[in-house]
């Protein structure tokens, strides 16, 4: 049984060769284009990382506090595993 989502009826003006494009995109993929564009929007909006991520992405661009990766030392690390 699958779950269903609330779709909300709407309306885009888009250029005439974009349509164009994203019809054939669709049709390679045998799909829709409401359901081509609807799955390209989805892959735009949900692709933020989360904030863990986030922390992690400013800590690496700001060079502070980063530890040094010993090479050596990382071969016997993963031997280890």
């Amino acid at each position: 049984m699958q779950a269903t989502t609330a779709k909300v009826q709407t309306a885009f003006r888009f250029d005439k060769e974009l349509i164009r494009r994203l019809k054939i995109k669709a049709k390679k993929e045998n799909r829709s284009l409401n359901n081509y564009v609807e799955t390209v929007l989805m892959d735009v909006v949900y692709d933020e990382p989360n904030e863990e991520t986030m922390a992690a992405i400013d800590e690496v661009k700001s060079g502070k506090d980063l530890e040094r990766l010993d090479l050596d030392k990382f071969d016997g690390f993963v031997a280890g595993l």
